[in-house]
């Protein structure tokens, strides 16, 4: 029996060092995390870092662009990516994984969609919505004072996919053309600003956002996607977005030698809609700054991150 409690003895104490030498394995270097220019990718950006951060790694935050992060995680400048929608950005992912030196590092839960948008309401002031034939016959509800006549199409901000946006217009021949907002908040306003006036409005939007819940609004429906069907894919661009795409995260091939914990703990996270659009909710309807959405999330949701360490 003395000999049995000794075993255990030693091998609790073994299993304590072997925990410790694991907490300890990861890089002291600061995981480098970009931060882009909207709300979920922000506030997720900070409920990572805190991930992280909560198994002793050191986190810093960059602002970049949403487009050539790849390349910076494909160099190591920066670590991780974790919101890679794939219709936004799908390209430049792909594109970085076939030059090497980023891994991808799988899907979260979240089925996404990403298209022109409107509020409920506007489906009484245009009846057919949501075709997109009815929208185009009703571009004179959606002119503005900028927009020459035509109907005013306000797209998220340039470097997200605009060529994308301007090749649709002209291969389906709209009646439509396109501003593009300066960041997601200008996009929030504009409906904000719509809603008060009963005004028609088409903006950019996506799913999983804070917009799924309260009245909501419906996606514009485009002709259906293929793949391939994009013009920068060699196709017509006479097509909508992915009805269900994916939302994808990447990393430096390096993080798993460097940050094995904390790598470990990136391949298991994996948000829903729900996760991602209360992150979205927490800011642009609460107002909480992205920070402290991140540290709310984590608190009020330690079920959900802590199984994936």
């Amino acid at each position: 029996m003395k000999f049995l409690k000794k075993i255990a003895a030693t091998a609790a104490v073994s299993s304590l060092a072997l925990s410790a030498s694991l907490a300890q394995a990861d890089s002291k270097e600061p995981i480098v995390i970009p931060t882009h220019n909207w709300t979920s990718q922000i506030t997720m950006a900070y409920v990572i870092g805190g991930i992280f951060e909560s198994i002793g790694n050191n986190v810093s935050y960059v602002p970049a662009d949403s487009q050539a992060v790849y390349e910076s995680v494909r160099t190591g400048d920066i670590t991780i990516s974790h919101e890679v929608w794939q219709s936004t950005f799908g390209k430049a992912f792909n594109n970085a994984l076939d030059a090497g030196g980023i891994i991808d590092v799988g899907t979260h839960a979240a089925k996404t969609q990403e298209d022109w948008w409107y509020p409920a309401y506007v489906g009484e002031l245009c009846p057919g919505l949501p075709s997109w034939e009815a929208l185009n016959n009703c571009a004179e509800l959606f002119a503005t004072a900028d927009s020459g006549g035509k109907g005013r199409y306000l797209d998220g901000p340039m470097d997200w996919h605009g060529q994308e946006t301007l090749d649709r217009i002209e291969a389906l021949d709209m009646n439509f053309t396109a501003k593009f907002a300066g960041s997601s908040g200008a996009l929030w306003a504009e409906l904000e600003s719509a809603k008060k006036e009963n005004r028609a409005v088409v903006v950019f939007n996506w799913s999983p956002n804070f917009t799924d819940a309260g009245e909501g609004g419906y996606f514009v429906e485009f002709p259906a996607y293929t793949e391939g069907c994009k013009i920068s894919d060699g196709g017509d661009g006479k097509c909508g977005s992915p009805p269900a795409g994916w939302l994808k995260k990447a990393a430096y091939y390096q993080m798993p030698k460097k940050w094995p914990q904390a790598y470990k703990a990136f391949n298991n996270i994996s948000f829903t809609k729900t996760d991602i659009g209360n992150m979205a909710a927490l800011v642009d309807v609460e107002g909480l700054s992205h920070e402290e959405a991140a540290e709310q999330w984590l608190a009020e949701n330690e079920n959900i991150w802590k199984p994936w360490l």
